[in-house]
């Protein structure tokens, strides 16, 4: 997918922090992408099919370069939906999780976030049939990423914009610090990602809610 790198919203922001040296707004703008990306979970990601091992319970994600899973979004075994925990809740579930016990493998139910490169499953996978696991993930850039994908950042720039500007701002002793204006950059930069973050819950249909009365008999 094409990529479209943090450089690319410097020049819209130069004139807001006049003085500040590009590398600088890079580097905030890098931040502020990966914080717009956590909270409003709108870079979405299809994994290639994985095809699980009998016994091997912990699987390397396969994402883009220069990115890292933060949320689940959809997963599912051989069509059937498998349930998203944390590590906790699974042990309650499987207290001897990860066991080497061939005769506890099983088709996989559950699918929990181990690490940014990492998730694992339980039961873990038996031999009974081929097991293909399907994911869509939310990302988020890598503090050493260059770029994003193009359509979420285009989609996530003007909250970008307002987050960078929010840190930039505040700092300390510079020529363009401006804490009046940086309250300002704040309050658009959450009600822009509240409604991401909304948007990316509910989808982009538009059609209106309703609700039709049913007869009682």
């Amino acid at each position: 997918m094409p990529t479209r790198t943090f450089h690319s919203l410097v020049q819209r922001l130069v004139t807001s922090v006049p003085g500040c040296p590009q590398p600088v707004i890079e580097q905030y703008v890098r931040d502020a992408a990966i914080t717009v990306c956590e909270r409003t979970l709108a870079w979405r990601y299809k994994q290639p099919s994985i095809r699980l091992t009998q016994g091997v319970y912990d699987y390397p994600y396969e994402v883009p370069t220069g990115s890292e899973v933060h949320a689940f979004i959809t997963a599912t075994v051989n069509g059937r939906s498998i349930e998203p925990v944390t590590l906790e809740q699974l042990h309650v579930k499987y207290p001897d999780w990860p066991s080497t016990d061939p005769e506890r493998r099983a088709d996989p139910r559950y699918i929990v976030h181990l690490d940014a490169d990492t998730f694992g499953l339980a039961p873990i996978p038996d031999n009974s049939e081929p097991y293909d696991l399907n994911m869509i993930v939310a990302l988020k850039p890598l503090r050493s990423a260059r770029g994003m994908d193009q359509t979420a950042m285009d989609d996530l720039e003007t909250a970008i914009m307002h987050g960078a500007l929010q840190e930039l701002l505040v700092l300390p002793n510079k020529n363009w610090s401006d804490r009046e204006l940086a309250v300002y950059h704040a309050k658009q930069f959450l009600m822009q990602t509240t409604e991401r973050r909304a948007r990316a819950n509910l989808g982009a249909g538009r059609a209106s809610v309703s609700v039709q009365m049913r007869p009682l008999a």
